[in-house]
């Protein structure tokens, strides 16, 4: 395996994720969609590949 490769795909994917991730969430409290003071969130990561199926849960406060 070519780990500069590697590291450099990884790190453009991950980049892809947080960047589009922010877009979606901002455009969800923007839009008045989400409700109360604290936006609870899960983002899951699977690879049909692999053995991989990771879940990170948190709370974005937005009041």
């Amino acid at each position: 395996m070519d780990e500069e490769r590697f590291n450099m795909a990884l790190r453009k994917f991950l980049k892809e994720v947080g960047v589009t991730s922010q877009r979606e969430i901002e455009k969800v409290v923007r839009d008045g969609k989400a409700k109360g003071d604290v936006l609870k969130v899960r983002m899951t990561l699977v690879s049909d590949d692999g053995a991989l199926d990771h879940v990170v849960e948190g709370e974005i406060p937005i009041g």
